[in-house]
């Protein structure tokens, strides 16, 4: 059966990531993830909500036995940061001495991940990675630095593909520039 092109959302000004597109590049990072982790048993760390389609994709991908927790930390309001960091839900098992791959959806400011990051480690995992889909290295206040990125784009405000603007516009299957109101 063939799958037709979605339409474009009214709201959306562009397509920045076809689907095609998205879901080629997560099977060159799982490929990447696998070859990094042969033999061991990896932990992904999805931080919810925005990273939860990327995730579910990219650990079908993986060829490595993985396990997944999930954490929530936010630092925004509507599209733009607070720099205040809340962690509102916390993983369930203990990390020590497992392979973490934190599993994110942007990495913009860095804030949120330093943030997010600084706490893990005094959990003392064996290692710890980070996984993006994408990465907006001119919004960075702080460096943070993904082992695994999907895409470095520009400064613009996206949705799709599990990102969103006040809770809309995740289920899109691209990822796409948000309109100006």
């Amino acid at each position: 059966m063939l799958k037709t092109a979605p339409s474009l959302h009214p709201d959306i000004e562009r397509v920045l990531l076809d689907e095609a597109t998205i879901q080629g590049r997560i099977k060159e990072i799982a490929a990447q993830i696998t070859r990094d982790y042969q033999g061991r048993s990896l932990l992904l760390v999805g931080i919810l909500r925005g990273s939860v389609m990327f995730m579910g994709d990219l650990m079908k991908s993986i060829g490595v036995d993985c396990q997944i927790d999930f954490m929530n930390v936010s630092s925004y309001a509507g599209s733009a940061s607070t720099g205040n960091v809340r962690v509102l839900l916390d993983l369930r098992e203990s990390c020590e001495g497992k392979d973490l791959l934190i599993v994110e959806d942007v990495i913009d400011t860095g804030l949120t991940l330093r943030h997010l990051v600084d706490i893990l480690k005094t959990r003392n995992p064996r290692s710890l990675e980070i996984c993006a889909l994408l990465d907006k290295p001119m919004c960075r206040k702080v460096e943070v630095k993904a082992k695994y990125v999907g895409f470095e784009i520009p400064n613009e405000f996206v949705v799709g593909y599990g990102l969103d603007f006040n809770e809309k516009y995740r289920n899109l299957p691209y990822v796409g520039v948000l309109k100006r109101p």
